[in-house]
């Protein structure tokens, strides 16, 4: 008959212990009122109870601290912490211990720690220990390898390990929506849900733009001389709760002036967000590069520059357009200008531009009158390249609010 030889015990003993800051204990209040068969039994013994807050004893939270019974789940964006130490617990020297953490997630293995030469000898009632730190970046299930090797004073190599488990869990929800402009602006809105079960301090929330943009926040008004955000003076974010952040981006005059418009597909930048939580854990967030798709433009290119809101019946007023060069070659462009039924231009139909080249721009005052009252477009415009014979038509570029000059005086 075969017998098992019994396991030996380890002379070190592995501790780790996450470090994290404690958070504030709930009780489950019961109370009854005075009619019923317990009386004031129950609500007295809430209020002798130490775990209460004096004068709320009917709410669950309490006054006092309670540590997290196991590693827990950690947000993504949070540093995790933790102590690892191996403890000799033996009456005997150890030799050559060797400590080492890895963590383990479901697309890499990092190298927490380890240290950097064996220790020579450790005494009865001594320990080799460290404080890690690792930023989570990754959602998902984390694995904490901490690896113990040493040599017995008989000269015998002895090893272990433990597996400690964890789960990162996805704090915010972002969604952004791009907006491009008649100019080259583009409008960011930024969605950001706090999905957790506690509310959150929204410390920061900014765009980081890319080289050829500058940005511009606008998350609060002007009152009194005084910037005041838009959310308010509080800046928590409870559960399941929603806010939108506006940002305008504008190319830098150098990229604007060097290429006119900034085509195809580009990168405006990206979001940063800071946040603490329970007791000031702090945690960061970074979105990838945001993209954005330029809008096409075609080879001729025409923007307003100056149009009025309001315009008088039958009396004529200008609008200043601007007119831009697409395209990748030099074109001669003659202007022509068709009637509406409502918007009459003024100005000479067939009028020659000259030659414009590519990525330049020239800017025309013209004029127009209305026949008709109430919100009219004004359309009727016509660029004909006579290199190409190729005609370009601009209808609906704009609405003007048209009235009756006429002012009635009552007497």
């Amino acid at each position: 008959m075969e017998v098992n030889p019994p396991k030996q015990e380890h002379l070190l003993t592995l501790n780790v212990t996450r470090l994290t800051k404690p958070t504030l204990f709930a009780n489950i209040p019961g109370t009854c009122e005075e009619k019923d068969l317990p009386g004031d039994l129950l609500n007295q013994l809430m209020r002798d109870d130490p775990s209460t807050v004096h004068g709320a004893e009917i709410f669950t939270l309490g006054e006092m601290l309670a540590l997290p019974p196991n590693f827990g789940n950690v947000l993504l964006g949070e540093t995790f912490s933790s102590y690892v130490g191996a403890h000799n617990d033996s009456d005997q020297v150890v030799k050559d211990i060797l400590v080492k953490a890895d963590l383990q997630t479901s697309s890499q293995r990092l190298s927490l720690w380890a240290s950097s030469a064996a220790v020579a000898e450790l005494k009865p009632d001594c320990c080799v220990d460290a404080v890690i730190h690792h930023e989570v970046k990754e959602v998902g299930a984390h694995n904490l390898v901490c690896a113990v090797s040493y040599t017995t004073q008989g000269g015998e190599n002895r090893s272990f390990r433990k597996l400690f488990k964890f789960q990162a869990l996805t704090p915010l929800d972002v969604k952004t929506k791009l907006y491009n402009a008649e100019t080259d602006e583009v409008f960011l809105e930024a969605q950001i849900q706090n999905i957790t079960t506690s509310p959150m301090f929204m410390e920061k929330v900014s765009l980081e733009p890319s080289v050829m943009y500058n940005v511009t926040e606008l998350n609060s008004v002007n009152k009194a001389g005084e910037c005041v955000s838009t959310f308010g003076s509080r800046a928590y974010l409870q559960p399941m709760d929603t806010r939108q952040y506006l940002y305008c981006l504008k190319p830098k005059k150098e990229f604007a002036e060097k290429a006119g418009i900034i085509k195809g597909v580009t990168v405006i930048g990206k979001l940063d967000i800071v946040w603490k939580t329970n007791l000031g854990e702090r945690g960061r967030l970074q979105t990838s590069q945001l993209p954005r798709m330029a809008p096409g433009y075609g080879d001729v290119r025409l923007s307003l520059e100056a149009i009025p809101d309001t315009v008088n019946l039958e009396e004529p007023f200008h609008v200043t357009c601007k007119i831009t060069n697409c395209s990748e070659r030099t074109m001669d462009l003659v202007l022509e200008m068709c009637n509406t039924n409502s918007i009459h231009w003024c100005g000479v139909s067939g009028r020659q531009l000259g030659k414009l080249r590519p990525s330049s721009s020239l800017c025309l005052a013209l004029p127009l009158l209305s026949s008709v009252q109430g919100l009219q477009s004004v359309s009727g415009l016509r660029l004909t390249d006579t290199f190409l014979e190729r005609t370009y038509e601009y209808d609906d570029i704009a609405q003007v609010c048209v009235v009756s000059s006429t002012v009635n005086v009552e007497t």
